[in-house]
């Protein structure tokens, strides 16, 4: 009786639902499941999060790169992009516990009210944070609001040959900067080098007061450092390869099922490009995407620059926003990227298999395409010629290399990277600057004194090996000695960011890359016309 009585109810409510509804479109039968869990389910459901959970269940089974992002983290994602936040302007790492200040922001809001690099900050606005095991995103957003508010925030003060002093200060938040350009100097008298670490709004500004600065100081070639960019606006791109190419040009265009082809095309105000006539050379590797290869393709494509690195990423689906009210987005993909050759930037991918593609740089290291030129298998039905030399290159997923740069695992052994991975090497630079900060400002009168000058010696490699072991990372003294040239090029290139800034940890570590030593010998040499006139 029960039985029938079951199999009665659902036939009535079938036949109910079918009468009230008719025939279901797919949107509609997707609404009336969530209407059914949420009036009719035996407990209280959440809401919010079974949609949230089927948007992101429906995006999954699409391409690797549309995606759903809830309010916070679609801030979160947009932020960096934004070219600036509102804050107290400090770069702060967390130190046992405790928020040290590495630098303030000059002119900035701290910087304005005396906080000094080395500071430590233990209380905002009456909160405790040093000692607490509080996350970093907490206190961001403690340190961060509306601009022109106040907080207030207590600051330890190691002051020399004196009792560690407690400061008060009231800090009023303003916008600050988030910078893309990292670093740009002149490597020799004639040879400028601008690292590139975003494509944001005013990347492009950035970049053209980088070049600006080098001119004055001399520069007629130029190495553009896009490794480990994974891209951002596409118009950030275009806008920034039309200071590289004659105006006019094709950078890349755009198509879709749904999204006729467009073409983008290099200042189209007519505007005369900053650089269309010295020696280029484009730094790429595994982790350069999106934006940087819309510009690495485009100058390839026109012959006007030499690439060196590894083949990039391979992301070249374009994302349109789809915001909701409450903040939360979805990022639908649209269309492909192409060079102006016709060649897709993205790599080939399983729909609905994420895991698969997001090992695609493993399965690189495994085959030995990361190490060894050879093992760069190119099919011959994507190949292309360039604009203008007909040179023969290929598509296929990613920006392939004019000049192959192999990946250098000599060092990385396991003993460094369980070191790194406690953040070991960070603690240590942090300690070094605090407790010498006076006597390398003095001794070094600026970066490039520094970065001529500056030995880490075998005592200092030592107290970070005794500070590994009180971590209890095992040590092995074989390991470590493999690992002993790269364990003193990061601890020197952390300690020069922490006393000096950016640029400096880039001009220690372009010491050391082989990608750098590679793009600067072949800007200098021959062999730069020889690969772009084969």
């Amino acid at each position: 009786m029960k039985k029938a009585f079951i199999i009665l109810l659902t036939t009535v409510m079938a036949t109910v639902v079918s009468a009230q509804f008719g025939k279901f479109t797919p949107g509609q039968k997707l609404r009336a499941a969530e209407q059914f869990v949420a009036n009719y389910y035996v407990d209280t459901v959440n809401e919010d999060k079974l949609v949230e959970d089927a948007i992101r269940g429906m995006l999954n089974e699409l391409d690797p790169h549309s995606s759903y992002s809830t309010a916070e983290e679609t801030r979160e994602l947009n932020e960096p992009l934004q070219g600036k936040f509102s804050g107290i302007g400090i770069t702060f790492n967390m130190n046992q516990d405790t928020l040290y200040v590495i630098q303030t922001v000059a002119g900035g809001p701290s910087e304005r009210v005396g906080i000094l690099a080395g500071d430590r900050i233990i209380e905002v606005n009456d909160t405790v944070i040093a000692g607490v095991k509080m996350k970093n995103s907490r206190i961001m957003k403690m340190l961060r609001g509306k601009k022109g508010t106040e907080v207030d925030v207590k600051v330890l003060r190691r002051q020399a040959g004196q009792p560690d002093d407690t400061v008060a200060f009231t800090i009023t938040r303003d916008d600050i900067p988030i910078h893309s350009v990292d670093a740009a100097y002149m490597v020799d008298k004639t040879t400028g080098y601008i690292r590139i670490n975003k494509y944001a709004l005013d990347t492009p500004n950035e970049f053209k007061e980088a070049f600006k600065k080098l001119e004055k100081a001399g520069m007629k070639n130029l190495i553009i450092d896009l490794t480990d960019n994974g891209g951002g606006y596409l118009n950030a791109a275009v806008e920034l390869v039309g200071e590289l190419i004659e105006k006019g040009k094709m950078v890349v265009y755009t198509e879709g099922k749904n999204s006729p082809r467009y073409e983008n095309f290099s200042n189209p105000s007519g505007r005369k490009p900053l650089f269309t006539d010295g020696r280029l050379v484009l730094m790429v590797n595994q982790y350069s995407a999106s934006a940087s290869e819309i510009t690495a393709g485009a100058i390839q494509d026109w012959d006007r620059g030499v690439i060196v690195g590894r083949r990039t990423y391979g992301k070249g689906l374009v994302q349109r926003p789809f915001p909701f009210p409450d903040g939360s987005m979805i990022r639908l993909t649209i269309a492909h990227y192409y060079t102006p050759t016709g060649r897709d930037i993205q790599r080939p991918y399983e729909k609905g298999d994420k895991k698969k593609y997001a090992q695609d740089i493993l399965d690189r290291l495994n085959s030995g395409e990361l190490m060894h030129e050879d093992s760069v298998h190119y099919i011959d039905s994507l190949k292309v010629h360039t604009l203008v030399k007909g040179r023969e290159i290929y598509g296929g997923g990613g920006i392939s290399p004019d000049k192959f740069v192999a990946l250098d695992t000599t060092h990385n052994t396991k003993y460094y990277r369980n070191v790194m991975a406690k953040g070991l090497l960070n603690r240590y630079a942090i300690s070094y600057v605090d407790a010498h900060r006076k006597e390398l400002t003095k001794r070094y009168k600026n970066d490039d004194a520094f970065v001529a000058d500056f030995e880490v010696t075998d005592e200092m490699l030592a107290e970070l090996v005794e500070m590994a072991d009180k971590e209890k990372v095992e040590f092995d003294q074989e390991q470590f000695d493999a690992a002993r040239p790269l364990f003193a090029m990061i601890v020197k290139a952390l300690i020069g960011r922490d006393a000096f800034d950016d640029q400096t940890y880039f001009k220690v570590y372009n010491t050391y890359d082989p990608i750098f030593k590679e793009a600067l010998r072949v800007i200098n040499s021959d062999e730069y016309d020889q690969l772009l006139n084969p």
